[in-house]
């Protein structure tokens, strides 16, 4: 688009906000339809055991259940079946209830319909299942090995892969110095407000209500499953509180709901509680990380090699897989560092754990804090300054680069960023303070996270990230009404993050009318432009390039029937605010809805099409954002305690569309960084029980945790996508983490402490003082 934004660039308060604080807004447990019935699941409390036997017949027989059904009894109903475009992954099988065996805690095995949920839940407690207790695997390692409990017919490992670029043996060979570490980046959990849920009515087509990402996914998925057509299937979504990659797949919980409503004969609704939610929908970003980095005798980074396990849970998380965790992580092993030799092994290993599933970041933040953390490692070992170090080895800036792994940069301010964040802590005098505190018994410490984050997620970045051969359509339909107003539709479904507002704003720009005039509508794949869906930092990359196409289209319109009605010529004409006037004859003017009258009226000029629509699609190039993120913490040595005092954020996603909501994602995802850090665990104990199943033992940060998050802003726009839009929406969340892990470590410095896990408690904290685990050379 060459001419300049007007609106893209403004803190355009969100237009979202009123229905949404006024408690106007329907989610999907709003939703009533007549003669519904509601759907309950009795839930394994083994991580691994047989299915002896179900008897439900107490059950079938209570007043309001219509239905009980176990796996034994689904027939020829279908099953979730689990590939990847990668050559090294298997095919995997799920039943949408099990026959044989159960594999984690809260696993469904039965499911019951019945006239209220209450009644569903007390006929669950009814039902009575035999089971046989089996070893269970909570240990991605010990998954792996010859003698581990086979949790799936041939294999434990969803697939191996290995990876190589460079002469990383040789670097290895002549490095001055190899600094390796293990680090364990713990099991967490999206949590959005709203759990899963979903409305199935299949009469003659079936109609899904559902809380998603994905529309029209779900839509094929649904289709495919059963064996209808597209056409068949309606998929609705009313508003969603929350999504954060969760809410990207298909789980066995959805996918029966129509099989339950056809046999029931009715619409059936399921709304998950908290402990389901916690317990058995969906964790995330659980990959032990061994690296090692070799040096030369400048500090330059030669070659970077590790392996990296993820603990996929006890089934892939239908249609991503567990690869998007170590696969993820392994990919952006090079980070912002200009590494010429990578080596890699992903393995992604089944344990009786819930499933893993995405999770805002994806495996970007494990693999990410980790390397970052072994970068603060050899900084100490060389005795350099951790940012001088990375400063050292950074991609220059602005132009752009391929990583070692095949990520293709768009140019990024890499150096710039970390530059910046340095000058907002006032680095020097931070690290005086830290040198009078020290001699007080206190310890602060700071630590610097730069980092790219993808953005876009498409056929190029896809490649980028190790998944070759997958392909997205994403499209946007633009048209302006008989009144002149504007309605677009997009099945790039938001989940909280304003789209209604910055793409009411891409569209104002692109055809000259105002923001307020402008309508989007999302949520009825009966209605709107096809789209694979909001994940992956997509949106504003694929959906603002989708609309500055359909609007250069639809304002070319506009402009030839307007020189027609002003006999005037096209060129001359200009188009602002919902206004064409004749450049130098301001009196000479019509407004857009005029041009839209005319237009509807079939008074188009011959050869011009009447129709004010137009529905264009993206594929955008690989595009990277970067940032660098700040964190300073006091660790009180006696009792392991962190208080975080400042976080700041250096945000660099090329053409900034909202401050105030970019802002509002870089806030969102740093709070994540620290919950995952600091507060979020799922344990499991040995014999695979799951020990957070309420939010008394899953803790969120709340406010007095979190400090404010002071955002910057550097603006490097892309050479290569529509308007120079880079994705953001994940970087806090991918960067927090590690500033959050190194500023620890820099404060426990004088203890010999080197961070090795997240999450971290006080006890963790007070046990990694204990050791004193120093550095040391490889």
């Amino acid at each position: 688009m060459s001419r300049p934004f007007r609106y893209v660039g403004r803190s355009v308060p969100r237009v979202e906000d009123p229905e949404l604080l006024s408690g106007r807004a329907r989610y999907l447990d709003d939703v009533r339809l007549p003669a519904m019935l509601e759907v309950a699941f009795v839930r394994s409390p083994y991580a691994h055991a047989r299915l002896v036997e179900i008897r439900a017949d107490t059950a079938r027989a209570l007043d309001g259940v219509a239905l009980v059904v176990t796996g034994d009894e689904l027939g020829d109903a279908p099953e979730l079946v689990t590939a990847s475009s990668r050559p090294e992954a298997g095919t995997w099988r799920r039943p949408l209830l099990p026959c044989d065996r159960v594999r984690y805690v809260g696993e469904p095995v039965a499911a019951v319909v019945a006239s209220t949920r209450y009644v569903a839940e007390d006929a669950c407690e009814a039902i009575e299942v035999d089971y046989k207790p089996l070893d269970a695997v909570v240990d991605p390692e010990q998954a792996l090995t010859a003698d581990a409990p086979l949790l799936h017919e041939h294999s434990n490992n969803f697939a191996h892969i290995e990876f190589e670029h460079g002469d990383v043996e040789d670097a290895f060979a002549r490095a001055a110095n190899v600094v390796a570490k293990r680090f364990h980046f713990g099991r967490t959990h999206a949590a959005p407000l709203e759990g899963r849920g979903g409305i199935a009515d299949w009469s003659r087509d079936l109609t899904f209500w559902s809380s998603t990402q994905m529309p029209f996914l779900v839509r094929s998925m649904l289709a495919g499953l059963y064996g209808l057509a597209e056409t068949q299937v309606r998929v609705l979504v009313p508003a969603v509180g929350g999504g954060f990659g969760l809410k990207v797949h298909l789980y066995v919980e959805e996918a029966i709901l129509p099989f339950l409503s056809r046999l029931a004969g009715a619409p059936v609704k399921w709304a998950e509680d908290r402990y389901e939610h916690l317990a058995a929908s969906g964790h995330s970003k659980e990959v032990v990380c061994d690296l090692e980095l070799a040096l030369g005798e400048d500090g330059t980074f030669l070659a970077i090699r590790g392996r990296l396990i993820g603990d996929g849970g006890a089934h892939q998380g239908h249609p991503w897989t567990s690869l998007i965790d170590p696969l993820c992580a392994a990919s952006m092993l090079p980070g912002i560092y200009g590494i010429p030799a990578v080596r890699y092994e992903v393995d992604a290993a089944a344990t009786n754990k819930c499933p893993s599933t995405a999770y805002r970041g994806v495996g970007w933040t494990s693999g990410h804090t980790a390397r970052e953390a072994l970068i603060d490692d050899a900084a100490r070992l060389l005795d350099v300054d951790p940012l001088e170090l990375r400063l050292r080895n950074c991609l220059p800036d602005g132009e752009p680069a391929v990583s070692a792994t095949g990520c293709r940069y768009d140019g990024g301010s890499y150096a710039a960023s970390i530059r910046r964040a340095r000058e907002l802590v006032d680095y020097e005098a931070l690290r005086e303070r830290q040198a009078r505190l020290r001699a007080e018994s206190r310890y602060v410490g700071v630590g610097f996270s730069p980092f790219v984050e993808q953005g876009g997620w498409a056929a190029e970045i896809a490649v980028d990230m190790g998944f070759p051969g997958a392909g997205y359509l994403d499209s946007v339909s633009v048209t302006v009404e008989p009144d002149g107003s504007v309605t677009v539709t997009t099945g790039l479904q938001s989940n909280g993050q304003g789209h209604a507002t910055v793409l009411s704003q891409l569209t104002a720009d692109g055809l000259g009318v105002r923001p307020e005039d402008v309508r989007v509508v999302q949520g009825d794949t009966s209605t709107t432009a096809y789209s694979t869906g909001s994940w992956g930092s997509r949106t504003a990359v694929i959906a603002g390039g989708s609309i500055l196409r359909a609007t250069a289209d639809v304002r070319l319109k506009l402009l030839q029937i307007a020189a027609s009605e002003l006999e005037a010529n096209e060129d001359d004409l200009e188009l602002e605010d919902g206004t064409i006037t004749v450049r130098g004859s301001p009196n000479r003017k019509l407004t857009v809805a005029e041009v839209a009258a005319a237009a509807y009226a079939a008074r188009a000029p011959a050869g011009v099409d009447p129709s004010l629509t137009a529905t264009r699609s993206y594929d955008p190039p690989a595009t990277y954002s970067n940032a660098c993120i700040a964190c300073i913490v006091e660790v009180d040595a006696d009792t392991g305690r962190v208080t975080i005092e400042r976080i700041v954020a250096v945000e660099d996603c090329g053409t900034v569309l909202n401050p105030l909501l970019v802002d509002g994602q870089v806030a969102g995802a740093v709070a994540q960084g620290v919950g995952a850090v600091l507060y979020e665990g799922l344990p499991y104990a040995e014999d695979g029980q799951f020990l957070a199943g309420s939010l008394g033992e899953f803790l969120y940060p709340t406010a007095p945790e979190l400090p404010d998050v002071e955002v910057d802003h550097l603006v490097t726009p892309s050479p290569l996508t529509e308007g120079g839009i880079k994705g953001m929406g994940e970087g806090g969340l991918i960067g927090a983490p590690a500033a959050i892990v190194n500023a620890i470590a820099d404060a426990l410095s004088p203890f010999g402490v080197s961070i090795d896990r997240t999450p971290l408690r006080p006890c963790d904290i007070l046990a990694a003082i204990d050791a004193g685990v120093a550095v040391t050379a490889g």
